[in-house]
């Protein structure tokens, strides 16, 4: 039922992707633009604000009728958390403390992953690196559909499931595509989160969590602040791999809209990416550009010539990663030794005990020099 896409293939290139070489272009012509890196002061601020109105509206509807919990968080909940999901993307960019406080960064990420109810700050940055570094590259890329979404969703009411769905996408594609070793940030990130909805379900009841979830993952699906995942990297041009979108919705999205202009410069906030188009206007004012979220998804599910299969690809220049970056231990600085330091005492004690039990039930001489060797290593 209804007409299939007209594309069997991804449309592979053996360019290089077109963001490093106009950035140098525009730093060369347009030195002033580098005014515009750093951190963006008010993020910490609305973002913040954002997480406790969430709170606060669970304990507004933790009494609510059903009908009313899905209607806000379609029309409230949901155009806040996907927000927060932008917002984290933002912050995965050191864009909130600085470069020189990573950590920091990590943290205040997972401060607003709490409203999304599922932990995703820290996965987000570890794959989203390899976005921007590797953009559209095969195996490495993992915003680019499977091959199975791309000959599965194939008609207009299936491309409709597919971005239904594409909340659960996002979540799994990346352990099919690139599998990676979770890190302990992750886990943190999960103990956390978890933490804090069993806090919304034992203060504000069920009904509050499911606010919060419901508003995620609708977010995410059929609805307008979703409309930027077909916007940013799908071709509807087939020259041009990135658009920016330009409407009035980048007001609910951190900007995320200005596409091209956040891949020719990831470390400028989403806050001053207006600016950075204002200062090179020649290098944006003729690439394609979208101007409605709903005509971004009415197009791409009725247009034949759209579908998952609509993305430039590459062959991979550098082979997978399966223990990725990110550890707690690479942002602290000596926290290995500390934490060496801490457990030599402790496991030479736990040590000692066993084998003071172990002497005492084998008739053996208890050793003495445990302590004089942890002492000696200090």
């Amino acid at each position: 039922m209804g007409q299939s896409v007209s594309r069997d293939d991804f449309i592979w290139t053996l360019t290089e992707q077109p963001h490093m070489s106009r950035r140098e272009a525009i730093v060369k012509k347009y030195p002033e633009v580098k005014t515009l890196f750093g951190v963006d002061p008010s993020l910490k601020y609305v973002v913040s604000s954002m997480v406790l109105f969430q709170i606060f509206m669970c304990w507004l509807l933790q009494d609510a009728d059903w009908i009313l919990i899905l209607l806000e968080g379609y029309l409230c909940g949901g155009i806040i958390n996907h927000a927060m999901t932008l917002a984290i993307h933002d912050i995965s960019h050191n864009t909130a403390f600085g470069n020189k406080h990573p950590l920091k960064n990590r943290f205040f990420g997972m401060w607003a992953n709490l409203p999304i109810a599922v932990p995703i700050s820290i996965s987000f940055k570890k794959y989203h690196v390899e976005h921007h570094r590797y953009l559209g590259e095969d195996g490495l890329d993992t915003d680019v559909p499977t091959t199975f979404e791309a000959e599965f969703f194939t008609t207009s009411p299936k491309k409709l499931l597919w971005l239904t769905l594409q909340p659960f996408f996002y979540a799994f594609r990346p352990l099919i595509i690139y599998k990676k070793a979770p890190t302990d940030m992750e886990i943190l990130n999960a103990v956390i989160q978890i933490s804090f909805d069993l806090a919304i379900l034992h203060f504000f009841g069920l009904k509050s969590l499911i606010y919060l979830l419901f508003g995620t993952i609708i977010s995410m699906g059929l609805h307008p602040s979703a409309g930027h995942f077909i916007s940013e990297h799908y071709a509807f041009k087939e020259d041009q791999e990135t658009f920016s979108y330009y409407g009035l919705w980048n007001l609910c999205t951190f900007n995320v809209g200005y596409h091209v202009e956040h891949h020719d410069f990831p470390y400028i906030p989403g806050r001053d990416l207006p600016k950075l188009r204002a200062m090179a206007p020649d290098f944006y004012e003729n690439l394609l550009q979208h101007t409605s979220m709903m005509e971004i998804l009415t197009e791409f599910v009725m247009n034949p010539s759209m579908g998952p299969y609509a993305r430039l690809k590459r062959k991979p220049r550098v082979d997978q990663q399966f223990y990725g970056n990110y550890q707690l231990f690479e942002y602290v600085e000596g926290v290995g030794v500390v934490l060496i330091e801490l457990l030599i005492p402790i496991v030479s004690y736990v040590y000692s005990g066993i084998f003071s039990v172990s002497s005492s039930y084998w008739h053996l001489p208890t050793p003495e020099v445990c302590g004089k060797c942890v002492r000696s290593q200090q």
